[in-house]
């Protein structure tokens, strides 16, 4: 148990220290840590999750629902900030390398055991996904690993307890849920009972979830994501769709497909080949995270047991495994981690020091409307907008950061007359620094 625990920790610490070497040097892929930063904010101080980042009044369980992440609280309470968030995600991927390796290990075998092991640690899906920072389905990954490490062992009661709670990650992890329990249910005919209560489980609570609960919460009494489906004639094209597919199928060792457990993949694969997204559609972001659980348990359920009959010949478990590694290395100029050998990578950006005094000159406790930079950043201190989101409430302060994404690449040539033009009032310019400006109302 010992080499499995020591996989978990070493792949945390790596996948901290890459969210580390990110928050230092202001690396903010999305608006997605600031969202979820300040839903721990309000989940710490005992409130409802409303996120101005996303909108005035704007209930995060309205827009996916993840009532898992209250706990989140006692996170915010040890440590008020986004990194903490980041740690605590690659804390749950950790841990979920820990039953992978230790099933196989016991499968397969001390050395192929570990090279597997070492491959689900390092899995494009939680690469990809710890380098685009939180969300909400680094809590379903551990999960899944627990569950079905335990359906491959035959601990029925393991699988189904591990697996339930996963429709509070995410409301289309009902619909995974139910798939677990039809798998179950046929192939593992003295749990049929089981599988089908977890199946109804799971059916269960996505239409609730997300014909009540979301369009209840959200604050346009609607689920945000119906208008992200796509023409149905497009689900298998373009190509990008198959590639996706391909290195799947290769991290569960290609032989993995001959599981019944790979079907639990075809919920997220539909609704994402079947989403207008690119970004659905890719290897990269996080949208493959919770299928490197499911992959690894394919390829141990299908390799057998090395300690009974049922069990794959030596050079079927050589090429399986071998595909395994193999798809970690396929993308080997854009796998994340690599960042953490460049040392160009460590060296502080010119622009943190600016930042932080951007920061610093926006009082305590005010409205701050500020891009995506720094919106994970400054939710402790601060009622924080998005620059562009359009609130209706005209903020205290404003940091405009010339060099962001948002701009397209051409930011206002006076940021303090284009915060005057935005909210109508007279501002003042605070700090001028590094490509941040800080405004504040002269009112």
């Amino acid at each position: 148990m010992a080499v499995p625990v020591l996989i978990g920790v070493i792949a945390m610490v790596l996948y901290g220290l890459l969210g580390w070497q990110q928050w230092r040097n202001l690396v903010a892929p999305s608006w997605d840590l600031g969202i979820f930063t300040q839903l721990a904010k309000a989940y710490g101080e005992l409130r409802a999750p409303i996120v101005p980042i996303k909108g005035d009044g704007a209930n995060l369980l309205g827009d996916h629902f993840h009532p898992i992440l209250v706990l989140l609280a006692p996170v915010w309470w040890i440590w008020p900030s986004g990194l903490a968030l980041l740690w605590t995600q690659a804390a749950l991927f950790g841990l979920s390398a820990v039953p992978i390796a230790r099933c196989a290990m016991e499968r397969l075998g001390s050395w192929p055991g570990l090279v597997v092991g070492v491959a689900y640690a390092l899995s494009f899906g939680l690469q990809s996904a710890a380098a685009v920072q939180f969300h909400e389905i680094a809590f379903a990954v551990p999960m899944l690993a627990f569950s079905l490490v335990a359906l491959v062992e035959r601990r029925m009661a393991a699988a189904v307890l591990w697996a339930a709670p996963l429709v509070l990650v995410k409301e289309d992890l009902g619909l995974t849920v139910a798939m677990l329990g039809g798998v179950i249910a046929l192939w593992h005919r003295p749990y049929r009972r089981e599988g089908i209560g977890l199946a109804c489980w799971g059916v269960g609570w996505f239409v609730l979830s997300t014909f009540v609960i979301l369009p209840l919460l959200n604050t346009g009494g609607q689920y945000d994501y119906t208008d992200n489906l796509a023409d149905p004639t497009s689900l298998l094209w373009p190509p990008v769709k198959w590639a996706t597919a391909a290195m799947l199928v290769m991290a569960a060792g290609v032989i993995g497909a001959r599981s019944p457990l790979i079907l639990l993949m075809l919920p997220t694969l539909a609704w994402r080949f079947a989403g207008s997204v690119e970004f659905y559609w890719d290897w990269y972001w996080h949208y493959n995270a919770v299928l490197m659980p499911i992959a690894a348990a394919a390829l141990l359920d299908v390799l057998g047991d090395r300690r009974t009959d049922r069990v794959a010949s030596r050079w079927t478990r050589l090429v399986a495994i071998t595909a395994m590694v193999a798809v970690t290395l396929v993308p080997l100029a854009r796998i994340p981690l690599l960042d953490l050998a460049r040392p160009q990578k460590w060296d502080l950006t010119w622009r943190a020091a600016p930042a932080e005094r951007a920061l610093e000159a926006v009082p305590d406790g005010a409205v701050l409307a500020t891009e995506i930079t720094l919106l994970a950043k400054a939710v402790p201190d601060h009622d924080v907008q998005w620059l562009h989101g359009g609130n209706a409430r005209v903020p205290d302060c404003a940091i405009i950061d010339r060099y962001a994404f948002s701009w397209g690449g051409q930011p206002p040539e006076d940021p303090a007359q284009w915060a005057a033009d935005q909210w109508q009032v007279p501002v003042r310019v605070v700090v001028d620094d590094g490509g941040f400006t800080t405004v504040c109302r002269a009112d």
